[in-house]
């Protein structure tokens, strides 16, 4: 199995979803063997990546469904890549593996068969669910999205928690690859005081801030729009050219 990298956040609207399509679009573009899995309800990766969710297999089948497909068999091959797309009764999740001795280890056992890909990235939702742990559990790094606003710091240590908790018990090899400022203006003295109170955060979770900040680019919206992932809807705008440098960061 490759390497998997998740986008996780528990603030809406900080960049997961672009961060996890540009990363996966560039290391294909790369020449890496890539897959994309959505494992946030809202299905906003699948919307991007132009995937179906009606009628076909999804990640829901993969961990929750009864039959518990193998990831290969719900895989869809799109003009923006291959992603194992999201599904909205993700919801059920919760309450579907209360209880369940494995339930945490779903995608643990779900990735261990998936030995086609050099790097898997994993969407995931803006909440603590069990979601989140099965990704968390799975997974090698985790890239932490923030803004750079007075609200950057909501959620995060309880995030963190998580994170140590999980580590030390169920997943020894999770490490955090950093914080990931997104949104950015350089310019503006509110982002460079909240990026300096960043610093300690990275450094009480033992990790860093990215070298490359994300800049706030209209482009990234714009992509969302027309259902493509920014690297090919616009590849020489600002923010595909920090999520390159973010790529050069993760593969240094």
């Amino acid at each position: 199995m490759g390497k998997v990298i998740i986008c996780a956040s528990q603030k809406g609207g900080v960049g997961k979803t672009s961060t996890a399509t540009a990363l996966a679009s560039i290391f294909a573009q790369r020449g890496y063997r890539t897959l994309i899995i959505d494992c946030d309800q809202q299905c906003n990766t699948t919307d991007t990546y132009r995937a179906e969710t009606e009628g076909v297999a999804t990640i829901y089948d993969v961990l929750l469904d009864e039959s518990r497909i193998s990831i290969s068999e719900a895989i869809q091959h799109t003009e923006c890549g291959e992603i194992l797309a999201g599904d909205s009764l993700l919801r059920q999740a919760d309450e579907k593996l209360k209880g369940c001795v494995d339930g945490l280890y779903r995608m643990a056992d779900a990735l261990e068969k998936c030995n086609d890909y050099d790097y898997i990235f994993i969407d995931t939702a803006p909440a603590m669910n069990s979601i989140l742990h099965n990704c968390l559990i799975a997974a090698d790094e985790v890239i932490i999205p923030v803004t750079a606003d007075r609200y950057a710091l909501q959620g995060l240590s309880q995030l963190n928690e998580t994170i140590r908790a999980i580590k030390k018990r169920q997943n020894p090899k999770l490490t955090v690859a950093g914080l990931l400022l997104t949104k950015y203006n350089g310019r503006a003295n509110l982002s460079k005081a909240v990026r300096a109170s960043l610093e300690k955060v990275a450094e009480s979770m033992n990790t860093k801030i990215f070298d490359t900040s994300v800049r706030e680019c209209i482009k990234v919206k714009e992509a969302q729009a027309q259902k493509q992932t920014l690297i090919s809807y616009a590849p020489k705008c600002t923010a595909a050219e920090d999520y390159n440098r973010l790529a050069d960061e993760l593969t240094g």
